[in-house]
């Protein structure tokens, strides 16, 4: 899985661009297997750090410590411990497949002469990443709205189950079916996956490139890659998840501005840095196995997958 060669020697081993431009049969197919390959390479890690998901979604909902976020899985059950993992794990595979699928279609787009596996700029692979976080924002946010709810213990006995959930959002009128259910917090979530998009694409090869040339492994460079760019992406945004978190597991009521909702959030932490990135440490620990896997998997099948095609 992980001997995918550098970028560079993927670009020295590939036919001449004009056989793999976007308009051509070869480059359409290879595409796709970007929409299935990103599909395949967020299902697995979603299934292993779900639990570390929990816990900080608990954190970031009440401010607490790892130890009683902890001991409020522990108490609530096994049973209940898994509970709510269909709405990420449906979202994860979609946010893959749309992720890496569409920001390689918009790659293409914009450079129609350039390779998959070829160099790119970091403005190309920036704006391009950019335009993805977006699409994928707008396809995902009622899973992630639906995926909060359903894991604040506080709506157990309201909502207990995803079928309650849709239900409640399906009483309102239609305009506020997508304003007060399923789009609650879009501004945000646009802003955060916009960012963290652009970010990651436009440094994920330059920083794999740069392990490759110290003697890496080509695998391990993707891995380290993946995991050092999801973390600091992680970090900095985190207080938007913080924001977004808080403002989707509202259910009825008025809807209230991005600005006024931090202010309230802000207040709630008594105005503390240190307590708006409660949860923080294990953000890095589950962005570093997320995205270091993510990248590592996607690049390698993205790598055979190139292969097959060159082949053929």
């Amino acid at each position: 899985m992980l001997g995918v060669p550098s970028r560079s020697r993927r670009m020295q081993a590939g036919k001449p661009d004009s056989q793999e431009a976007g308009t051509l049969p070869g480059g359409l197919r290879l595409w796709t297997k970007s929409y299935v390959n990103g599909a395949a390479s967020t299902l697995l890690t979603t299934l292993v750090t779900f639990p570390i998901y929990k816990t900080i979604f608990r954190q970031q909902l009440h401010a607490v410590m790892v130890r009683e976020a902890l001991r409020q899985l522990h108490k609530e059950g096994l049973s209940k411990f898994y509970r709510g993992v269909l709405p990420p794990l449906l979202a994860k595979t979609v946010q893959g497949t749309v992720l890496f699928g569409t920001y390689d279609t918009v790659l293409h787009w914009m450079s129609p002469r350039a390779t998959l596996n070829g160099p790119q700029s970091l403005y190309h692979c920036s704006l391009a990443g950019m335009l993805s976080g977006f699409i994928e924002a707008l396809v995902l946010t009622p899973c992630e709205r639906v995926q909060n709810v359903l894991q604040d213990s506080r709506k157990d006995a309201r909502l207990p189950t995803i079928r309650s959930i849709l239900q409640e959002f399906n009483s309102y009128g239609v305009g506020k079916r997508l304003k007060l259910g399923y789009y609650r917090g879009l501004v945000p979530i646009i802003f955060r996956n916009g960012l963290g998009s652009a970010l990651y694409f436009g440094f994920k090869d330059p920083i794999c490139d740069a392990l490759s040339e110290k003697g890496l492994p080509s695998g391990l460079s993707f891995f380290v890659s993946g995991s050092v760019n999801g973390m600091g992406v992680s970090l900095l945004l985190y207080p938007l998840s913080v924001l977004i978190t808080n403002m989707q597991v509202q259910v009825g009521g008025e809807v209230r501005s991005t600005g006024h909702s931090f202010r309230a959030l802000w207040e709630s932490r008594q105005g503390r840095v240190s307590l708006l990135y409660r949860g923080g440490s294990l953000v890095i620990f589950r962005s570093c196995i997320t995205w270091g896997l993510t990248t590592a998997i996607y690049e390698s099948l993205k790598g055979k997958y190139g292969e097959t095609e060159r082949g053929g």
